[in-house]
């Protein structure tokens, strides 16, 4: 084995350790305790510029997920355990017999906004250095890529311009397509603070939806499915209509401006027509233009509903050509500002992790980049032209022109649009290596070799948030198994391969390399600059504290870019940029009349390899579901609570129907966590249409036509259970941790002729002497039992014909009690608790489990009437704040109520 240090402490640290969260792009600080038992206690950095100590519900809950259930601990070769140098000589033999016997681009890397900078930084080098293919792409072609493509055509770099101050700073937030309040939770209370201080800072929210964002905005757009492009394309043409131009700025700093106001006012040539094409009135456009008209400061968050589109490159140049236009950049509190999603997409974008991209911001296309990077690497195998995108790449590999296929810290089976086609082609490939840190993936299911990697708190290196800001991940786990750093493995395959240059001993060796190259030859002319950390001293490194780039070598720290009107294309101006306003690619029909539309929901992360660990992130939203308009539920025979199959050209899912007159009409929404360890038949993605934007290859996941129709089933019922298993005789299963169980909700087509001896069979050990109390009818179809074991209550299962069944929420509580009362016991099989005690209900906020019926219950015995008040009363709504949307409607709902205080 090489002299490496490996990331991760052999013993709890004697102080509380600083790191950075493995979740969003926010990139928050958290400080780690670890006690003698080896616990850990996680809290906001209050030192962190991002968060300020702030931490939304998947932070605060990262202590629960720190388990080694499930992990990847030991290489498997073809499903065999064995060592770390058998297993690396695999990787190396069998990739390198495809490219000698195919070529370079044979082989392809599938990498991770998971992966830290380090990581990537090899995995590039090697693929796009060595190799001699750029076949190496990353899951952030998901979630970003129409914005790096949007900001090189207008600015001649992948350069975000803000910073999060200035979400504080400006008198005009737009957030569109973001749905803030649940994907950034951080950035959208800092927002919402600064409202409170400054109430003359609005927000408008731009989404079909009405998401929790919407809470407390001063305007909400619903508009369209797909009409961004329209919306701004049609502000750019009223806003020269009306004379609201810097011309100064528009002179001297700019391009190109004829040309994209010639289309904007073909496309969009009036008021009326934008609010036609876009479905909202003309008054809402008109008021939305007047506000970004009237005021100087106005930051565009936007997000995956501008990114994720067909046309999502050409959605971000209209918003930039907007700011351009009223010279709104490089100035506090002004700016198109693109909000990432993962916790290190920026720093795969600044490895070059992107097809398209070399390192350091340097472009394959250009001949003097190539021959920058080659020689500083010491190689002549650079690769000269792009390589293949993330769904283009998969259906290589099924195509067999990719035979060898590495795939790191990622999940492709179910975060890619299509899975069934993915499926297909990990099946199919001659060569699949994944190396993970969980065991069990939808994506290892055909792996000929598994690599155990480290997992967050165990490994060392560093992140970049949306700002341009570089964070330390640091350890302080110890190293299970024979789990190793992701740069350490590439680079072991690197030197089997035969290749120079990867005898790196430390992360910050790999670090420093990265920062050298940055300012190789870099006279100003490329933006990506950390020549003021080349060099770094380990102990630097250990302690280097979070800073933004570019960070210059005698220069000056810059928290935003372009404050001096100088871009990186090749005149020093910014380019305007002419977009033709195009619809998505697929339309509805008779077969498949809804929208669907994808997302996050608040608690939850990618595909829940993580959060799906924790039980406080599980207790508000446990379970896969569809969201439809009452109408459409009503057209489809569709009732809340009820399961539907939602169906599109290339697959379908079995989803629990949610009713909200919150979502538009002729659009449904489910979430994209769901995988085949949760549930039996909730991947959504394999319901998502291909199609990509031609520019970027970002996928068009905000737009697949589907048809929604009732699953029908001969019983429903839900299983509460200490043991983790799998349904026997269920068609359709999701599962949910909670604390001290597992809780299952089912379906089935077809009855068992016993559910008492199902249930015997399924939930008892062998020479298992335990209290069961049942009930049952000799129709076989309603069945309840409770199983008891020294009077601590191990699995209750409940059965009926129809999908309305007890609450879950009280007989869930009891599996925390060490021995049931006896009024408790008698109450079991009707799923309701004796008289005095209480159920608290489904969690509304997951930092402090509280529960709907109690916050109910409070708002009306204590007359509570904001959010502030539930606060000071249950402490719901006073950690993340992510709650506080809910909370204003349920009081609202509960001041509805017959006697409440707004009733009639």
């Amino acid at each position: 084995m090489s002299n490496v240090e490996i990331a991760g402490p052999g013993t709890p640290p004697d102080k509380p350790v600083r790191t950075t969260c493995p979740y969003c792009g926010v990139g928050c600080g958290v400080v780690v305790s670890r006690d003698a038992d080896g616990a850990c206690e996680v809290h906001g950095d209050r030192d962190h510029p991002a968060n300020f100590g702030r931490l939304c519900s998947k932070g605060a809950a990262l202590g629960e997920t720190l388990d080694l259930e499930g992990r990847l601990l030991y290489p498997q070769v073809d499903g065999v355990q064995t060592d770390w140098g058998h297993a690396l000589d695999e990787v190396a033999g069998r990739f390198r017999r495809i490219i000698d016997e195919h070529g370079p681009d044979a082989v392809a890397f599938y990498v991770s906004g998971q992966l830290l900078t380090e990581d990537y930084y090899v995995a590039n080098k090697l693929m796009k250095g060595f190799i001699g293919s750029a076949n190496i792409d990353t899951n952030s072609r998901l979630c970003m890529s129409s914005a790096v493509a949007a900001y090189k055509r207008a600015f001649g770099s992948d350069t975000v311009p803000n910073c999060y101050d200035d979400l504080e700073q400006a008198d005009l937030v737009i957030l569109t397509g973001s749905n803030l309040a649940w994907c950034h939770p951080v950035l959208y209370q800092r927002l919402l603070v600064a409202k409170k201080q400054r109430p003359e800072l609005r927000y408008i929210v731009i989404d079909p939806r009405r998401t929790s964002s919407c809470d407390g905005a001063d305007q909400h757009l619903a508009l369209r499915s797909g009409s961004d492009g329209v919306l701004f394309s049609g502000l750019l043409s009223w806003l020269a209509e009306q004379g609201k131009v810097d011309e100064g700025f528009v002179r001297d700093h700019t391009h190109g401006l004829n040309e994209a106001l010639g289309l904007a006012r073909w496309y969009a040539p009036s008021v009326a027509t934008v609010a036609g094409q876009c479905g909202l009135e003309v008054d809402e456009v008109r008021r939305f233009y007047e506000s970004f008209a009237s005021t100087e400061r106005v930051v565009t968050l936007f997000s995956q509903g501008i990114n994720q589109s067909s046309s999502g490159t050409d959605k971000g140049n209209a918003i930039i050509n907007c700011h351009l236009l009223t010279g709104r950049i490089g100035r506090p509190g002004a700016g198109p500002f693109s909000i990432t999603g993962q916790p290190n997409a920026m720093g795969g974008r600044e490895v070059g992790g992107l097809s398209n991209q070399l390192a350091a911001h340097m472009e394959i296309d250009n001949p003097q980049h190539r021959d920058l990077v080659g020689r500083f690497w010491n190689t002549d195998s650079v690769a000269t032209q792009p390589g293949l995108k993330a769904v283009e790449l998969f259906q290589a590999v099924e195509r067999g022109e990719v035979k060898a296929l590495w795939v790191m810290a990622t999940n492709p089976a179910v975060s890619l649009p299509d899975t069934n086609q993915v499926r297909r082609a990990l099946a199919e490939c001659e060569c699949l290596v994944v190396s993970d840190y969980v065991a069990g993936t939808d994506s290892q299911a055909d792996a000929e070799i598994l690599l155990p990697a480290l997992a967050w708190g165990e490994k060392d290196g560093t992140v970049t948030n949306s700002e341009r800001r570089i964070s330390r991940q640091r350890a302080f786990m110890p190293v299970p198994g024979e789990a190793r750093p992701d740069w350490w493995i590439i680079a072991e395959v690197a030197k089997r391969l035969g290749f120079t240059g990867f005898d790196y001993a430390s992360p910050a060796e790999v670090f420093n390399e990265h920062a050298r190259l940055s300012a190789f030859e870099n006279h100003g002319e490329r933006d990506f600059d950390l020549s003021g950390l080349a060099g770094l001293s380990p102990a630097s490194y250990a302690q280097l504290e979070p800073v933004q780039w570019p960070i210059v070598a005698g220069g000056t720290p810059r928290e935003r870019l372009f404050s001096d009107g100088r871009f990186f294309t090749p005149s020093g101006r910014a380019n305007f940029v002419p977009i033709t306003p195009r619809p998505p690619a697929r339309h509805t029909d008779l077969a498949y009349p809804l929208i669907l539309n994808t997302g996050r929901v608040r608690d939850h992360w990618h595909s829940m390899t993580r959060t799906g660990k924790s039980p406080r992130l599980s207790g508000h939203i446990g379970e896969p579901f569809v969201t439809l308009h009452p109408r459409d539920a009503a057209g489809n025979g569709l009732r809340d609570g009820q399961l539907a199959t939602v169906i599109s050209t290339h697959g379908e899912a079995i989803l629990r129907v949610q009713i909200s007159d919150t979502q538009p009409c002729g659009q449904v929404f489910a979430p994209m966590h769901w995988n085949d360890q949760f549930a039996s038949a909730a991947r959504v993605g394999s319901l998502v249409n291909p199609v990509v934007d031609p520019l970027s290859g970002q996928p068009e996941f905000k737009h697949t036509p589907v048809r929604v129709m009732p699953y029908r089933a001969k019983w429903y019922g839900f299983l509460l259970t200490r043991c983790e298993l799998v349904p026997r005789q269920a068609s359709y299963w999701s599962k949910a941790r909670r604390y001290g169980l597992w809780h299952y909700e089912l379906a089935g087509e077809l009855s068992p002729d016993n559910w008492a001896a199902c249930a015997r069979e399924q939930l008892c050990g062998s020479g298992d002497a335990a209290e069961w109390r049942e009930l049952y009818d000799s129709t076989q179809v309603n069945y309840r039992a409770a199983r008891i074991v020294d009077g601590r209550l191990d699995a209750v299962i409940i059965i009926g014909p129809d999908y309305r069944l007890p609450p879950r929420d009280w007989l869930t509580a009891l599996f925390k009690k060490q021995r049931l009362e006896d009024a408790e016991r008698g109450r079991l099989l009707r799923g309701t608790p004796p008289r005095g005690q209480e159920d608290a209900g489904a969690i509304v906020c997951s930092c402090f489990s509280v529960g709907i019926n109690t916050l109910s219950r409070a708002i009306r015995e204590h007359d509570l009437a904001t959010p502030e008040q539930i606060g000071e009363a249950l402490n719901a709504g006073t950690n993340c704040g992510s709650c506080v949307p809910e909370l204003r409607r349920l009081i609202a709902d509960v001041q509805a109520e017959p006697g409440g205080a707004n009733a009639l």
